[in-house]
C-alpha cells in the first residue's frame, strides 16, 4: 500500500508541477509577445508618422497647384511629373501621383514606366474621396495597376481657396515586414474586416482569422483593396484561452502548430498587429520540469521511508519530553499569573500608601466644607423665621456649592483607589491631568506650595489607560509637595506638549533635586529618599513601570529642583478626522 502510494504522489507531483510549469511558461510567452507586439506596432506607427505630413505639404507647391488649376496643360504636365519623380526619390516613397476631382491620374513620378498611373482612374479609393471632401485621406490596398502592397496618403490640392483634385503618396511597409522573419512567433497586420495584409509568414498573407461576413466581402469588392485577390481562411483546428489571452492550434503545409495570439490596435488605421508565439517551448519547458519533480518526489519518497522507521523509534522518548516541556510551561503560566498578579496588588498598596499620606490633608478639607455648611445651614433657619427668605436661599446655595466640592474630591479618590484596568486607550490628557490635580491639591495644600498647569491647546491624545496614568501623575506631585516642603520657594509646574509623534510631559520642582550618585537607583523598588515612615519607596518604580507598559518612557533631571518627563505615544489620528 505504501508503494502504491508512492507511486500515486509521484503521479501527482509531476501533474501539478507541470501544469505550474506550463502556466508559469505561458505568462513569459505572453511579456515576449507584449514586447514583440510593441515593437511591431512602433515600427508601423513610426513609418505612417514619418510620410503622414508630407503629402499636404507637397500638395500645396506651386507647380502642383497650378496643375490642378489647368490639367490639359502638356508642358505643366511634363513638369509636374519630372517634379513628383525628384520628390520620390528623395523621400523614398513608392509612387507619388496627381489626380484631378474626377480621380483621373493626370501626372506621376512613374509616368515613364510601363505601369504607369497616367490615364488610371482612382476614385473608387477611399484615399481619394476622403480627400476630395478637405479630409486627410488614408488607406492600405494591393495596387490594381502595379500589383503591389502599399498604405496611400491622399491630400487635397486647392486652387482659390476650392479642392480642385488630390495628390495620392504611396509608401512600401515590406521592409518592416522583413524584420519580423526571425524567432519562433509570427507577426500578422489585419484590415479592419480581419483580412491579413502583413505578415512574417508569406503562406498566411490575404487570409482571414475568421470567416468574413457578407458586409465585409462587399467592402473589400467596392474599394478594389486586394484588387481581385481571392481572400483565404487561417485553417485554425482548435481554440483555447490562457489568462484571457487566444490560444490557437493551426495547420499549414509544415503541421499542426499551437500558438498563444497577443493583440494591440492601431486605432489611426484602423488596423490589429496579432502577434502568435509558438508554445512548444514553454510545453517542452514544463514537461522537463514535471519529470524533475517525478524524480525528487521519488528520491524524497525513499529518504522519508528511511527517516520515518528512525522516526518510530524517537516517539517514545518525544513523548516523554513533550509531557516534561508541557508540566514545565504549566508551571511557568502560574508562576507568571501569581507574578502579575503580584505586581498589581503592589501597585494597588502604593495607591493606598499614597492615599493613606495625604489623609490628614483629607481630613481637613472634608472636614472644612462640613463645619462651613452647618454655619450655613444654623444661619439659614435663623433669616427663615424671620422671613429673610432671599438671604436663606443663598445661604442653601452656598451649602450646596460645598456638597457638590465635597462630591467631586470623593469621586476623584474613588476612581483613583479603585483597581485598574490593563487595556491601553486613546486618553485626553487634560481630562486624566485635571483629575490627577484634584487629588493632588490636597497634599499641595498642605505643603502650602503653588501649582502652575500649562497645556498646549492642540495636545492629541495618548496611548494609556487612565487610571494608572492618573496615578503616575498623583504620585509625581505629591513627590514634588514632599520636596518643597518647609523651603522659602514652593513652586510646582505641569507642562504637557507635542514632540514628534509623542507627547512630553514635565513636572518640576523647586525643591533640592535629586543628588547625581541617586539619580540611577531613584526609580529601584523600595529606595526612598524620605525618612523612615513617609514612604514604601515604591511610587516611583510603580510610576516607571507603568509608563514602560504603555510603551512610554520616565525620566528625571536636576538642577535646580527636580524635572520628571513623562514620554507618552501620540494616538493615531483617524483618517477620516486627517482629512478633514
Amino acid at each position: 500500500m505504501a508503494a502504491g502510494l508512492a507511486v500515486l504522489g509521484c503521479c501527482l507531483a509531476g501533474w501539478l508541477t507541470w501544469r505550474q510549469s506550463l502556466a508559469q511558461s505561458l505568462d513569459d510567452t505572453v511579456r515576449r509577445g507584449d514586447n514583440v507586439l510593441q515593437l511591431a506596432t512602433t515600427a508601423l506607427e513610426g513609418a505612417l508618422d514619418r510620410f503622414e505630413r508630407l503629402p499636404p505639404l507637397i500638395a500645396e507647391q506651386t507647380i502642383v497647384t497650378r496643375l490642378a488649376a489647368d490639367p490639359t496643360n502638356p508642358a505643366l504636365v511634363a513638369e509636374t511629373n519630372a517634379y513628383l519623380r525628384r520628390i520620390q526619390r528623395l523621400l523614398g516613397a513608392t509612387d507619388i501621383y496627381v489626380m484631378n476631382r474626377d480621380g483621373l491620374t493626370i501626372a506621376a513620378s512613374n509616368f515613364d514606366t510601363d505601369t504607369s498611373f497616367i490615364g488610371g482612374n482612382f476614385a473608387f479609393r477611399p484615399y481619394f474621396y476622403d480627400a476630395l471632401r478637405g479630409e486627410s485621406g488614408q488607406f492600405y490596398a494591393l495596387g490594381t495597376t502595379s500589383g503591389k502592397r502599399g498604405y496611400y496618403f491622399g491630400a487635397p490640392v486647392r486652387v482659390a481657396g476650392q479642392t480642385a483634385g488630390v495628390l495620392a503618396f504611396k509608401i512600401d511597409l515590406d521592409a518592416i515586414e522583413s524584420t519580423w522573419a526571425a524567432g519562433d512567433y509570427a507577426v500578422l497586420v489585419t484590415d479592419p474586416e480581419g483580412v491579413t495584409f502583413l505578415s512574417s509568414r508569406p503562406q498566411w498573407r490575404f487570409a482571414a482569422m475568421r470567416p468574413l461576413d457578407e458586409t465585409a466581402k462587399a467592402n473589400i469588392a467596392a474599394t478594389r483593396r486586394y484588387a481581385g485577390t481571392p481572400i483565404g481562411l487561417l485553417n485554425i483546428t482548435d481554440e483555447g484561452q490562457h489568462r484571457g489571452s487566444p490560444v490557437l492550434r493551426i495547420a499549414d503545409a509544415q503541421g499542426v502548430r499551437e500558438y498563444l495570439q497577443r493583440d494591440m490596435k492601431m486605432e489611426r488605421a484602423g488596423w490589429v498587429v496579432h502577434v502568435l508565439i509558438n508554445t512548444a517551448a514553454a510545453r517542452a519547458t514544463a514537461l522537463t520540469l514535471a519529470f524533475v519533480a517525478m524524480l525528487a518526489f521519488g528520491v524524497l519518497a525513499m529518504v522519508g521511508a528511511v527517516l520515518w522507521q528512525r522516526r518510530l523509534r524517537l516517539d517514545e522518548r518525544l513523548q516523554v519530553q513533550a509531557e516534561a516541556r508541557a508540566d514545565l510551561e504549566r508551571r511557568v503560566e502560574e508562576r507568571t499569573h501569581e507574578l502579575r498578579q503580584a505586581q498589581a496588588d503592589l501597585v494597588q498598596a502604593g495607591k493606598m500608601a499614597a492615599l493613606g499620606q495625604m489623609s490628614a490633608a483629607l481630613s481637613h478639607e472634608f472636614n472644612q466644607p462640613l463645619a462651613a455648611a452647618r454655619t450655613y445651614a444654623d444661619n439659614a433657619g435663623v433669616l427663615m423665621d424671620r422671613g429673610r427668605m432671599l438671604e436663606a436661599r443663598g445661604n442653601i446655595d452656598r451649602i450646596l456649592s460645598l456638597i457638590d466640592r465635597l462630591a467631586s474630591i470623593s469621586r476623584h479618590l474613588r476612581s483613583f483607589a479603585r483597581a485598574p484596568g490593563q487595556k491601553l486607550t486613546h486618553v485626553t490628557l487634560a481630562e486624566v491631568v485635571e483629575a490627577a490635580v484634584e487629588i493632588a491639591a490636597l497634599r499641595i495644600r498642605a505643603a502650602d506650595a503653588t501649582l502652575t498647569v500649562v497645556l498646549s491647546p492642540d495636545l492629541p491624545q495618548v496611548v494609556a489607560g487612565p487610571v494608572r496614568l492618573q496615578q503616575v501623575l498623583v504620585n509625581i506631585l505629591t513627590n514634588a509637595a514632599d520636596a518643597v516642603e518647609g523651603l522659602s520657594e514652593r513652586q510646582i509646574t505641569l507642562t504637557a506638549e507635542a514632540a514628534a509623534g509623542d507627547v512630553l510631559i514635565r513636572i518640576a520642582d523647586s525643591g533640592t533635586g535629586v543628588p547625581e550618585g541617586l539619580a540611577t537607583r531613584i526609580f529601584d523598588p523600595f529606595f526612598s529618599t524620605k525618612g523612615v515612615g513617609k514612604g514604601l519607596g515604591l511610587g516611583l518604580s510603580i510610576s516607571y513601570n507603568i509608563i514602560k507598559d504603555f510603551g512610554g518612557d520616565l525620566s528625571v533631571s536636576s538642577g535646580p529642583g527636580a524635572c520628571f518627563v513623562l514620554r507618552l505615544r501620540a494616538a493615531p489620528v483617524p483618517l477620516k478626522e486627517a482629512a478633514e
